[in-house]
């Protein structure tokens, strides 16, 4: 404001000190009237023509006397720079030695490095190994976790995902892929169904809170007709995969030991839900291509059923974030374009769901009709590896005819994501190349 403003409020009729401050908007920035309306008192008084005191003061709002920047910033600083989530197993990680890796608001433990491992890819690397002799734990409790209920979830799911859910039966899961209005992926997940009006919806750490926003508003806007509601129920539940290697029979005789269940657990198909002597849930899902599972508990009991779990067989690995991304990437599952869209950046809207999309019901087909989409130049996902296994590459690494020079006219694509497979003893991973399915095997 300018010092004619006050006089001009006095003129208009707005003299009094609450109003000449609303119409000048005088004091209503960082002091709230405390400092600066003390001038704009005697600027009011002398166009008024009375005293200070007549004039009086207007509502001083806190801080009420003068306070330092460096309080109200000072613990926003490290650690304390903004909150921090942590898993129901935190503790047990920290307990076991783990190093920790902000996702989001998590924390997450990423690897647990042993004595004379000096590098995390040590570590890493055992633990995948592990995985595929033995058996191991991630823990995924960070994930987003959602009760659907409703006479009409089933339909409701339909509609939110594309693919089918409505003859999903009791008792099983499904991985699901959600898509945003224009028909590209927002988010993917398991679902199970617990029964006819109950799923359980599990979406990627990120996006927890804006999945379940937009689920309300699909029921409460779009289809406000369906009898449908919905209950997040993240930090209810500890959960973590369990995967294996198959054709072993460690991850049986852990499972089995730990978490008594039918002989016929470990022939039954993948999705499937079972019950046990533990109020949990134990579902047949793997990442990782291995025979494994997915044990949920109550987080208050996810300590003790993890000390359970690492003492029930020799060697069980601790195999959380960083080697979760390398186990994912090994399995023929994960180097799928569509089952890989939690690594790195190939869940950026530009990838149609190719292989998943049930058209027949998928009411959200623009995205097919888009011209950039049909263009037989367009960058497609595809696998690459190194020529020479010593030498890797990184994600986001540009992709270039061999012998071409690195210019913007000869890029052809990206890496989207990469990982170091320490079964195959090269890094692997998926690029967006121009044309990518038709050139497989050119270098």
């Amino acid at each position: 404001m300018h010092l004619r403003d006050l006089g001009l409020a006095v003129r208009e009729g707005y003299g009094h000190v609450e109003l000449a401050k609303r119409y000048t908007t005088s004091g209503m920035a960082t002091d709230q009237g405390k400092l600066s309306n003390i001038n704009a008192i005697g600027i009011l008084a002398e166009a008024r023509g009375v005293s200070p005191a007549e004039v009086g003061t207007t509502t001083f709002r806190p801080f009420y006397t003068p306070v330092s920047f460096g309080a109200l910033t000072g613990a926003s600083r490290g650690k304390d720079f903004q909150p921090a989530r942590k898993s129901p197993l935190h503790g047990w990680a920290k307990k076991n030695g783990a190093v920790f890796v902000e996702t989001g608001l998590w924390y997450r433990s990423s690897w647990f490095p042993r004595a004379g491992e000096t590098t995390w890819r040590e570590s890493v690397d055992r633990e995948v190994l592990n995985i595929r002799k033995n058996a191991g734990l991630c823990d995924v409790s960070t994930l987003g976790k959602i009760e659907i209920f409703g006479r009409d979830a089933a339909t409701f799911l339909d509609r939110i995902y594309c693919n089918s859910f409505a003859k999903l039966p009791v008792g099983r899961a499904r991985y699901g892929i959600m898509l945003r209005e224009d028909g590209f992926i927002y988010d993917d997940g398991t679902t199970s169904r617990f029964s006819d009006e109950h799923f359980f919806m599990t979406t990627t750490t990120a996006l927890a809170a804006g999945v379940l926003t937009h689920l309300e508003f699909c029921a409460q806007t779009l289809w406000p007709e369906l009898d449908v509601c919905f209950a997040s129920s993240t930090d209810q539940w500890r959960r973590w995969p369990w995967p294996g290697r198959s054709r072993a029979p460690f991850s049986r005789r852990s499972s089995t030991r730990t978490y008594p269940t039918p002989p016929s657990l470990h022939e039954r198909p993948r999705g499937s839900l079972f019950g046990g002597r533990l109020e949990g849930r134990l579902f047949r899902i793997s990442f990782s291509g291995e025979l494994a599972y997915e044990l949920a508990v109550p987080a208050g009991y996810g300590e003790g059923v993890a000390d359970a779990v690492m003492a029930s067989g020799e060697n069980t690995a601790s195999a959380l974030t960083a080697p979760k991304r390398s186990a994912s990437c090994e399995s023929k599952r994960a180097i799928s374009p569509m089952r890989n869209q939690r690594h790195g950046d190939a869940r950026r809207p530009r990838l149609r769901p190719h292989g998943f999309v049930d058209q027949a019901r998928f009411h959200r087909q623009g995205d097919a009709r888009a011209q950039g989409l049909q263009d037989p130049e367009r960058p497609r996902l595809v696998g690459v590896k190194p020529l020479n296994p010593a030498s890797g590459f990184r994600t986001g690494s540009h992709i270039l005819a061999e012998g071409a020079a690195a210019t913007l006219e000869n890029d052809q694509g990206y890496v989207t994501s990469s990982a170091f497979s320490p079964s195959l003893g090269h890094t692997i991973g998926l690029a967006l190349v121009r044309r990518g399915p038709e050139r497989v095997g050119e270098r």
